[in-house]
């Protein structure tokens, strides 16, 4: 018997006495040679080209058996069981075709099972993620909604784990995104700081995640560690104090059974659920996070996140669908206020938020008449906080610029200009957003007052920008900028900006090339903004802009002729 013969029957007699009923039958991975006999298995079976099946269908039985007896141990680990059990998945993707093994019920098994006791595991994590990416392509043609309903799980693997993950995680991460997926996946992405908080309060509580499965300790812990949540929150005392005022009647009053709390949680796919940000559980968490230093976890995924955003949104505009996209626009404006509470978090997050809804607008206009009333009802939100305001300005650029949805969207539009006229109308009749002017400081009056400011010019922009667009607006759209620059309100940029309107609407063609939308639309092949030259010498160019908006009065200030800029035929 030759050297490698030796070796093959000594690995394959560890493999089946551990798969039979031994010393180490309880937990498998406690036995430090198994895992090196079962890589050696699979590399004899790679190397052996000749004899592979018959190797293959040697080593199967033991190789199934050990992994049904691995899952088993994993009520009662000594040790992690996962870097065994993702070789021998590795075995059954290889040489599943031969043996006829389907392998989705064993992956399905190792996340159910294993992950979901190991995510903490760093080594365990980071073999995790070699694994998917090893057999991204295996996995994405064969099981093409493994990773789509596992993403909560994997996302623990980068919450928990960190930066040291991020670059692994990364080239999983488009696998995560189906259609299923795609909606619950944002949510869940920029609630991630949340999990990191929510996991590390789990392993205060309940001790090392390591070994426990998060489900059992949701419906063996979850009261007492929310009611430990609370107590921090609102007595500033710590979950491992145990004082006295735990039981406190104003804690006791409380549903400790959150959904919210339990669906951040989770480990599968299991929809779209409304996260209740108002619930006691997710404003202890917060609370508690405000008031305490962040730790090194929780400030990696801070980090982290608006990354992962961004590869989100990249997906998104390239591979998913008009109706995923336009369902997703008021999920996105819903959360564009209730984010973690961290300053540069939020920032970064919002102008993320922002950025791919006006992206969204201009790849697809018609989602501007298909939302208008999530749109309508976030403008009326303008007066209730900073964020709230900048998302109302970007929502009446973008009804201004792309016509409300359109030429063919002439209700929509008429709504969206009736709601634009309101804001206006609500802002003229005070110089405050919201808040009285004797209650605040200078500087806080000063910056309402700016606030108010910016938020009517881009308000009267997207009246005079629809009434271009839809000519039946017109009248409207005059008697309101009418208002405006009678007005004199004290910031003079706002009642000049409505007066140049005014002017401009006397000439529709300056005004159509002025205001009109910025991309091609039905009856006008170029671009309302763009003059085509080329056409100066056979017809009239209408649309050439005499005067630029601002403070120009008085006759044109430009010396030219039609023949210094028209082309001369040669």
């Amino acid at each position: 018997m030759s050297d490698r013969e030796r070796d093959w029957d000594f690995y394959l007699r560890t493999v089946s006495n551990s798969a039979r009923d031994s010393s180490f039958a309880n937990d498998p991975a406690s036995d430090p040679s198994l895992l090196h006999a079962v890589k050696k298995l699979c590399d004899f079976c790679r190397q052996e080209e000749k004899y592979s099946e018959d190797l293959v269908a040697r080593v199967y039985p033991h190789i199934n058996k050990l992994f049904q007896r691995s899952i088993a141990s994993l009520s009662q680990p000594t040790s992690p069981n996962g870097i065994l059990l993702l070789v021998i998945l590795q075995f059954f993707l290889d040489f599943g075709e031969v043996v006829l093994h389907d392998a989705d019920p064993s992956l399905r098994t190792f996340f159910r099972s294993c992950l979901s006791r190991e995510f903490a595991d760093p080594v365990v994590a980071a073999a995790t993620l070699d694994f998917l990416n090893v057999n991204k392509n295996k996995l994405l043609f064969s099981f093409p909604n493994l990773l789509p309903q596992f993403f909560p799980l994997l996302l623990k693997l980068i919450a928990w784990n960190g930066e040291k993950l991020e670059k692994a995680f990364l080239k999983v991460f488009p696998g995560l995104v189906s259609p299923g997926s795609f909606l619950p996946l944002f949510p869940s992405l920029v609630d991630l700081p949340i999990l990191v908080v929510a996991l590390e309060k789990v392993e205060r509580s309940s001790g090392s995640l390591i070994g426990s499965s998060i489900a059992s300790i949701q419906k063996s812990a979850a009261p007492e560690m929310l009611l430990a949540l609370m107590d921090e929150a609102y007595t500033g005392s710590t979950i491992g104090d145990g004082g006295g005022d735990s039981e406190s009647e104003e804690s006791s009053t409380i549903d400790v059974a959150d959904p919210v709390f339990l669906e951040l949680l989770k480990d599968e796919n299991d929809g779209l659920a409304e996260r209740h940000w108002t619930s006691p559980g997710v404003a202890a968490v917060l609370q508690a996070s405000i008031n305490s230093p962040q730790s090194d976890r929780l400030k990696q995924i801070l980090s982290i996140t608006p990354r992962l955003l961004d590869m989100y949104f990249t997906i998104a505009l390239r591979d998913a669908n008009n109706s995923l996209i336009c369902a997703l626009i008021p999920i996105l404006m819903a959360r564009n206020s209730t984010l973690f509470p961290d300053k540069n978090y939020m920032y970064e997050v919002r102008r993320r938020l922002l950025e791919f809804m006006l992206a969204s607008f201009q790849r697809s206009p018609d989602f501007i008449a298909l939302l208008k009333k999530p749109i309508v009802d976030r403008l009326g939100e303008a007066y209730d906080s900073p964020e709230k305001t900048e998302l109302a300005l970007q929502l009446c650029w973008a009804v201004g610029e792309h016509g409300g949805g359109g030429g063919s969207h002439k209700d929509a539009a008429r709504e969206l200009f009736e709601s634009l006229e309101l804001l206006l109308y609500e802002n003229l009749s005070s110089s405050r957003l919201g808040l009285r002017q004797e209650s605040i400081n200078s500087d806080s009056r000063n910056f309402r007052k700016s606030s108010q400011s910016r938020l009517l010019c881009f308000v009267i922009t997207a009246i005079a920008k629809l009434a271009t667009y839809h000519r039946e607006l017109l009248p409207r759209a005059r008697v309101a900028l009418g208002k405006v620059a009678r007005s004199r309100i004290s910031d003079s940029r706002v009642w000049r900006r409505a007066r140049d309107y005014l002017g401009l609407m006397d000439d529709p063609a300056i005004c159509l090339s002025v205001l009109g939308p910025s991309q091609p639309s039905h009856g006008h092949p170029h671009n309302p903004g763009t003059v085509n030259w080329n056409d100066g010498g056979t017809k009239m160019i209408a649309h050439i802009p005499f005067y630029i908006l601002g403070e120009q009065e008085g006759p044109p200030f430009h010396d030219f002729s039609f023949p210094d800029i028209l082309p001369r035929r040669r």
